[in-house]
């Protein structure tokens, strides 16, 4: 029949229609912008690996923060880039001290997530305390450790601890050590399921934390990330660090590991944060200036996706346009 328009096809008529049917909606209160807060620049510089992000000094992260804040963006996830490395890291004071100056300057108006890992701070690039040949990172001492920074962030004023190494049992060993010390209220959002991926390469760059100067018989990092063929190893992975106090949980990658943030989200109460990594990220930027994608379009369809999915919250290097662009959604 002429014109004839089937009852689905009605729901797609309109703009208002489309709103009104629409199962997944999208805030910019879920999202949090990460930072690099480096020490060794001087001033703020920009990064040719990652388009639109910048390496900071304490007092540029602080005029991002404030501008960030103006955009919408109130919560925030910090990497430190220390100047020294070691075989035996032990000094973070670099990023308490940074930790400390956001914390005085902006009070309870912003969320600061600490990332928690040693990859920045050893002259091997792993995740952790190595033994003497080199060809393993070991366990119990990279938690100690661990916990000990840990608790220097919180001292400092962070809000919450995101430990990103996947050593075994460093969740417990954090939450034990932030509740003997009376920081109950200090939250942990873990990398649970954070896999062995080939789309961190832009984020490594960011943080030097390459193994390209490893000479040690270890030179990948998977004896300890999820394998991407074990997908049930993620799920294991994640629900351990629920059970040992993980208040959140991140997966990382985001989109090319949906089926992971799917089936977690039926297996677990937890928040659940989407990494869009460096990779994923850059990918979208570089087509972008091709002029292959429009930029603000490819970012928020990989959001949408994520949201789909079932994640709670996203982490993403463009989350600082997150209002501005999806105040602009049409439906």
């Amino acid at each position: 029949m002429a014109g004839y328009t089937n009852q689905r096809r009605r729901l797609r008529t309109s703009s208002q229609l489309r709103e009104l049917s629409a199962s997944v909606t999208l805030s910019h209160k879920h999202f949090i912008q990460p930072l690099f807060i480096d020490e060794t620049v001087r001033q703020r510089e920009a990064m040719p690996a990652l388009s639109g992000v910048n390496r900071d000094t304490i007092d540029s992260a602080c005029e991002q923060i404030e501008q960030d804040l103006k955009n919408g963006v109130a919560k925030f996830l910090l990497f430190p880039v220390p100047q020294n490395k070691s075989d035996h890291p032990s000094d973070f004071s670099y990023f308490v001290k940074a930790i400390q100056t956001i914390r005085a300057k902006f009070g309870a108006s912003v969320w600061v997530a600490s990332d928690v890992c040693l990859c920045a701070y050893t002259l091997h690039g792993h995740c952790g305390v190595m033994n003497a040949d080199g060809s393993q990172v070991l366990n119990k001492e990279t938690n100690e450790r661990l916990a000990d920074y840990s608790l220097q962030l919180a001292q400092a004023g962070a809000d919450c601890i995101a430990p990103s190494d996947v050593m075994d049992g460093r969740v417990k060993a954090i939450r034990q050590t932030l509740d003997e010390n009376q920081f109950h209220a200090v939250s942990i959002m873990s990398y649970g399921a954070k896999f062995q991926s080939s789309y961190y390469g832009p984020f490594r760059e960011a943080s030097r934390c390459s193994l390209e100067h490893h000479h040690g018989q270890l030179l990948d990092r998977k004896t300890y990330q999820v394998s991407l063929f074990n997908p049930s190893d993620a799920a294991a992975t994640a629900k351990r660090d629920v059970d040992e106090g993980a208040d959140l949980i991140i997966v990382k990658p985001a989109v090319l590991y949906m089926d992971i943030i799917q089936r977690l989200r039926g297996e677990i109460y937890q928040p659940i944060a989407a990494y869009h990594v460096s990779g994923e990220y850059q990918g979208i930027e570089l087509l972008a200036r091709e002029g292959l994608l429009a930029r603000d379009k490819g970012h928020l369809e990989a959001w949408t996706a994520l949201f789909r999915a079932g994640a709670n919250a996203v982490i993403s290097y463009a989350s600082r346009h997150a209002k501005d662009w999806i105040d602009k959604v049409e439906y």
